[in-house]
């Protein structure tokens, strides 16, 4: 299947701000691509990418006085199937994993895993380890936290999330991802398009979405503990220890979020 998706993002700013945005696909889709992936901006401004350490495109621009507008319009490719499955995959022993994956275990700015620990293993530590374990930690944090828009804070850390129990995606997200490091299992945090493609049409906005990937049975899987079901045309965009390597933007001066909008539709081939 074809899946024909992008934005419009406007930022306005009084004073030329840099900023540095991760709103290219993944490189990992790149063979995927049915036509050109740019990113345009009004009015038209110098841009750079570079590719980070977790393997992101991330574009250098400076927003000129006034503002800008970031757009992109994208059809990528899709197998069309809903997200793998694999319930025989094994949770290595931590002497076994690759040194590349290591780094997925530690605690990081929103996965505050030490206020965490006890909390998973009193809840996961009996339980069947692997691809059960992992379901176990979605299921929870699935039926843990209230989904609502109007939750959002972006400070909130999973210990956070998971004393209130309201959030986001972003913190379905990282409150499984800290509990799967808890459990010893490899988690990073995923960010991309995903719409509303397989399901009943969702009346809301359409958004950017967050999920994470584990790393099981020499492998990665992706999981999702907001919607804890496999979905169908997931366009990864970046990936890392949480949202703090995945932002959209970061702007190192003054501006103001003054449009939003994003697509991602199924398109005839």
């Amino acid at each position: 299947m074809h899946i024909r998706t992008g934005y419009d993002i406007r930022y306005d700013t009084d004073v030329a701000t840099p900023m540095m945005a991760m709103l290219s696909i993944h490189p990992s889709r790149n063979k995927d691509l049915v036509t050109p992936h740019r990113i345009v901006t009004t009015p038209d401004v110098p841009m750079y990418d570079y590719v980070d350490a977790f393997g992101n495109v991330c574009t250098r621009l400076t927003v000129p006085p006034g503002g800008v507008t970031l757009s992109c319009d994208v059809t990528i490719a899709d197998t069309g199937l809903p997200d793998p499955v694999v319930p025989d995959a094994i949770q290595h022993a931590v002497a076994d994993l690759p040194d590349d994956v290591l780094i997925f275990l530690l605690g990081s700015r929103y996965c505050d895993t030490d206020r965490l620990a006890d909390i998973a293993w009193a809840q996961f530590g009996d339980g069947p380890a692997g691809w059960a374990r992992v379901q176990a930690i979605v299921d929870y944090v699935h039926a843990r936290i209230e989904f609502g828009y109007h939750h959002a804070r972006n400070t909130r850390t999973a210990w956070e999330a998971h004393q209130e129990g309201v959030g986001v995606c972003r913190d379905f997200a990282h409150l499984a991802v800290a509990l799967c490091r808890c459990m010893n299992i490899p988690a990073r945090y995923c960010t991309g398009y995903l719409g509303d493609i397989g399901i009943p049409a969702i009346d809301a906005p359409m958004d950017f979405s967050a999920w994470f990937d584990v790393y099981l049975g020499g492998a990665w899987h992706v999981f999702d503990a907001r919607h804890n079901t496999p979905r169908i045309g997931r366009i990864l965009m970046a990936r890392g220890r949480d949202a703090v390597d995945t932002a959209l933007t970061t702007t190192f001066g003054p501006a103001i979020l003054a449009g939003f909008e994003v697509h991602t539709d199924a398109v005839a081939r």
